[in-house]
């Protein structure tokens, strides 16, 4: 897997103060007109940017050639403010957001995110031009989906059927009540943070992800 070619550390300015973030950014010769910003699982329960599938899901996007965006939620690492619950995290999602329009005005936007991460990407989605959402392991069973609008834009989900934190029959049931339904992808005996099995999560995120990748216009 190609490593990032550069990583900046900044701050984005959030509704609750600074939103510590890392920026990722690809090779010249594999660089796509794309950006993709990642969620962490939940702050509450040791989340932060730095998790090892935020990460795996960050070095799959710059190895496909895109700028990947990771920060911390309001309260994490160096981030400002309290948690919000969910609904403060989508706000600080959407600040990320503009900064990337602000950015990169004519670039493609990609969402995706891990458990927590996943929810919040997913619910804020249908707001903005999404080419594509990538959900690892989404928290269905909390009742959290429930009110999410549909995105309709390209859409892959990931899921461990041995999940011991995610009901993976929740789980598969949200998916199949969904039309059009994502692109549904599970890992056979794989739990919920993917202990050994990183590597082929992150194999099973490029190959998925290659031909969407490829059709995007290069910088």
């Amino acid at each position: 897997m190609s490593r990032p070619s550069k990583t900046d550390a900044m701050f984005i300015d959030g509704p609750a103060g600074k939103l510590e973030t890392l920026v990722d950014y690809p090779a010249n010769d594999s660089a796509k007109k794309a950006v993709a910003i990642c969620c962490h699982p939940h702050p509450q329960h040791g989340g932060t940017m730095t998790n090892k599938v935020a990460y795996t899901l960050a070095r799959a996007q710059v190895s496909l050639g895109l700028i990947a965006v990771r920060f911390n939620f309001r309260g994490k690492g160096k981030s400002d403010g309290e948690y919000g619950q969910g609904k403060g995290e989508m706000d600080d999602l959407r600040a990320v957001i503009r900064w990337v329009r602000q950015e990169y005005p004519d670039y493609s936007l990609w969402l995706s995110g891990f458990s927590f991460g996943s929810w919040i990407s997913a619910m804020v989605a249908h707001e903005y031009d999404v080419d594509q959402l990538i959900s690892i392991a989404p928290p269905v069973e909390r009742g959290v989906f429930e009110n999410m609008e549909h995105p309709y834009c390209d859409w892959l989900a990931v899921m461990g059927d041995e999940d011991e934190v995610v009901s993976f029959a929740a789980t598969e049931n949200w998916i199949e009540s969904l039309h059009p339904k994502p692109d549904w992808i599970v890992m056979e005996g794989a739990g919920h943070f993917f202990h050994s099995r990183l590597v082929e999560l992150r194999e099973i995120l490029e190959k998925s992800l290659t031909v969407k990748a490829n059709a995007l216009a290069e910088v």
